[in-house]
C-alpha cells in the first residue's frame, strides 16, 4: 500500500498530539504518588481502569508508565502490575515545608516565576503546548462541575504553562517544588470547597482567564491573569492573615 503525502503530514501531528496526551498523564500520575494519593508499595488501579478515567488509550496510558518506572516511581511485579516505590529526592529540591510560613514563602517564589514564565508562554507556545494547557483545564472544569478539587489536575495546569514558556528553568524549578506546591494547593482547595461551588468557579475562572489569554497570544495579559490568580489562591488561603516575614535585629 502507498502512503499518501496527506498521511505522512498527519502522522507527526498524530505523534505529537499522544507525546502531550502522555505529558498530561505522566503529570498527574506523578502527583498523586507525591501527594501520597498512591501510596508507597501500593498496586495502580489496572490499565484499563486508568486509561478510562483519563479517557486516553492503553498506549498513551502506558508511556506514561513508562516514564515513571524509568524515573523510579513505579515498579512492575510479573504478572501484577504496577506498584508505587517510594519517591526519591530530586537532585534540585527545597527544604520540606514545615511551618505555615514555608507555604507563604512558596506562594511568593510562584508568583515571581509563573508570571513571567505565563507571559513567554503566551507568546512562544505551539499547538502541542496549548493542548497540554487545554487538556489540564478541561480536567479542572469537570472537576469542578463534579463539586471537586483536584490537585493533580491543577498542577498539571501550572506546569503546561511553564512548559509552554519554553524555558527549562520554569520547569525545573516548578518541579523541584511539586510537594511544596501540593500542600498548598491542598489547603487552598479546602479553603474552596467550604465556600461551596462558588469558591471552584472563581479559581476555574482565574484558570480559564490565563489559558485564554496564552491562546491569544497576550503576553502582558497572561502575566497579570497568572499573577491574579496565584495572589487570590494566598489571600484565600491565609484569609488576609499574612505571615510577618520581615527580619528582627537581635
Amino acid at each position: 500500500m502507498t502512503t499518501t503525502s496527506q498521511e505522512r503530514a498527519e502522522k507527526p501531528e498524530r505523534t505529537k498530539h499522544r507525546s502531550s496526551l502522555g505529558d498530561r498523564i505522566y503529570h498527574l500520575l506523578y502527583s498523586r504518588i507525591v501527594n501520597g494519593e498512591y501510596p508507597a508499595n501500593q498496586k495502580l488501579p489496572p490499565e484499563l481502569a486508568l486509561a478510562e478515567e483519563f479517557g486516553v488509550s492503553r498506549p498513551v496510558l502506558r508511556n506514561a508508565l513508562e516514564r515513571l518506572r524509568e524515573e523510579g516511581l513505579l515498579y512492575s511485579r510479573q504478572g501484577a502490575g504496577s506498584y508505587v516505590r517510594q519517591p526519591q529526592q530530586a537532585a534540585l529540591g527545597f527544604a520540606r515545608v514545615e511551618t505555615i510560613a514555608d507555604i507563604q514563602r512558596c506562594y511568593e517564589f510562584r508568583i515571581t516565576i509563573e508570571t513571567d514564565s505565563a507571559y513567554h508562554a503566551a507568546l512562544r507556545h505551539n499547538r502541542e503546548a496549548l493542548h497540554e494547557i487545554k487538556g489540564a483545564l478541561d480536567l479542572l472544569d469537570a472537576a469542578t462541575g463534579s463539586f471537586k478539587h483536584r490537585e493533580d489536575a491543577d498542577y498539571a495546569f501550572h506546569m503546561a504553562v511553564v512548559r509552554a514558556s519554553n524555558n527549562h528553568f520554569y520547569e525545573t524549578s516548578l518541579r523541584a517544588l511539586r510537594e511544596h506546591i501540593q500542600v498548598g494547593m491542598k489547603m487552598h482547595g479546602q479553603s474552596l470547597m467550604s465556600d461551596g461551588p462558588r469558591g471552584l468557579e472563581r479559581a476555574y475562572a482565574e484558570h480559564s482567564a490565563i489559558y485564554e489569554a496564552i491562546r491569544s497570544r497576550d503576553g502582558v495579559g497572561a502575566k497579570e491573569a497568572m499573577r491574579l490568580h496565584i495572589t487570590n489562591s494566598r489571600d484565600r488561603l491565609f484569609g488576609g492573615g499574612m505571615i510577618n516575614l520581615a527580619m528582627v535585629d537581635d
